[in-house]
C-alpha cells in the first residue's frame, strides 16, 4: 500500500469501520432467519499503469436465506489516471494524478417484499478533494411506508448538518437513478451528493452520519419485510425489475465506469448485478 496522510487515513478507517458493522448487522439477520450465511472476503490488489503499487481492496459477498446475494466491497486506490478519462473527472484535468478510498454495497434479497438498496460513500482527491456518495430502495413491489422511513432518515442525518441538504440531494438522486431509455427510475429514490468540498471534517462528519442512518433504516425496513408471503407473480416481477436494475448499473453508473477505467477487481465492481433477472 502507498503512504496514506492523515485525512486520507481517516477516511479509509471510518468505510472500513462502517463496512463490519453493516455486515455484522447483516449477518445478525440471517441468523434471526435461522440461516448461517456469513460473508466471504477475498483481498485484491491493482497495478497502477506506471508500474507503482496503485492500491486495492477487499469484496465481501454474502448468499443467505435472506439477502439472496449481497456485496460491501471497500478500497483505496491510487496513481495515474490513463488516457483521456482522466479529463471527466473534477481536478484531473491538467493533472492525471488520484487518490480514492470508499465503500459500495449492493443487497438483492430473496423475498420479492424486502427492497434491494444500494448504498456508496467515498473519499477522492485530485488536485481537488471532495466526498460523494448517497444510498437508495430499489423496492421491486414498493410499500410506501417503507419508502416513507427509509427517505424520513436520510433527511434526519441530512438535517443536522445544513437543512437545504436533503431536497438537494434527493432530486440529485431523482435524477441520476433514471434510466432514460426506459423512462423511468430505477427505484424510490434516496440521496446522492457529489464534489461536497466544504471542509473535511464537516464533510467527513456528514459522509459518517450517512453511512449511520442507512445502517438504522435499511436493516429495519428488512425486518418487517423478510417474513411477508410472495408468489411466483412477485418473483416474476422481481426478476423483471432486476433486469432494470442491471441495465442501469452497465449502461449509466458512474462507480461502474470508473472502477473499469482505474482497473479495478472486476468481480467486485461487477458485484452490483443481481443473481438471476429477466428480461421478457
Amino acid at each position: 500500500m502507498f503512504q496514506l496522510d492523515d485525512q486520507q487515513t481517516q477516511a479509509r478507517t471510518w468505510f472500513e469501520h462502517l463496512r463490519d458493522l453493516i455486515c455484522a448487522e447483516f449477518e445478525a439477520i440471517e441468523r434471526e432467519a435461522g440461516s448461517d450465511a456469513t460473508f466471504a472476503y477475498i483481498s485484491w490488489d491493482r497495478a497502477d499503469p506506471s508500474g507503482e503499487p496503485g492500491g486495492g481492496g477487499v469484496r465481501g459477498v454474502m448468499k443467505g436465506r435472506v439477502f439472496e446475494k449481497v456485496g460491501v466491497n471497500v478500497s483505496t486506490v491510487g496513481g495515474t489516471f490513463e488516457g483521456e478519462f482522466g479529463r471527466t473527472i473534477h481536478g484531473a484535468g491538467e493533472d492525471p494524478r488520484f487518490f480514492a478510498t470508499g465503500i459500495s454495497l449492493v443487497a438483492h434479497m430473496a423475498n420479492p417484499h424486502v427492497p434491494a438498496v444500494h448504498m456508496n460513500t467515498r473519499f477522492l482527491r485530485t488536485t481537488k478533494q471532495w466526498f460523494g456518495g448517497g444510498a437508495d430502495l430499489n423496492p421491486p413491489l414498493p410499500v410506501a411506508a417503507d419508502t416513507a422511513d427509509f427517505h424520513a432518515t436520510l433527511k434526519s442525518a441530512c438535517d443536522e448538518h445544513d437543512a437545504g441538504y436533503y431536497p438537494r440531494f434527493k432530486e440529485w438522486a431523482d435524477d441520476y437513478f433514471y434510466i432514460p431509455h426506459r423512462k423511468v427510475h430505477r427505484g424510490v429514490g434516496g440521496i446522492f451528493y457529489d464534489h461536497l468540498e466544504n471542509d473535511f471534517a464537516r464533510d467527513l462528519a456528514f459522509t459518517k452520519d450517512v453511512g449511520r442512518a442507512f445502517l438504522d433504516a435499511y436493516p429495519r425496513i428488512v425486518r418487517r419485510r423478510m417474513s411477508d408471503a410472495f408468489t411466483a407473480d412477485d418473483v416474476a416481477e422481481q426478476r423483471r425489475w432486476r433486469g432494470r436494475y442491471a441495465e442501469f448499473n452497465l449502461v449509466y453508473d458512474r462507480g461502474t465506469l470508473f472502477g473499469l477505467k482505474t482497473g479495478g477487481n472486476i468481480d467486485a465492481i461487477l458485484m452490483s448485478l443481481p443473481p438471476v433477472a429477466n428480461w421478457d
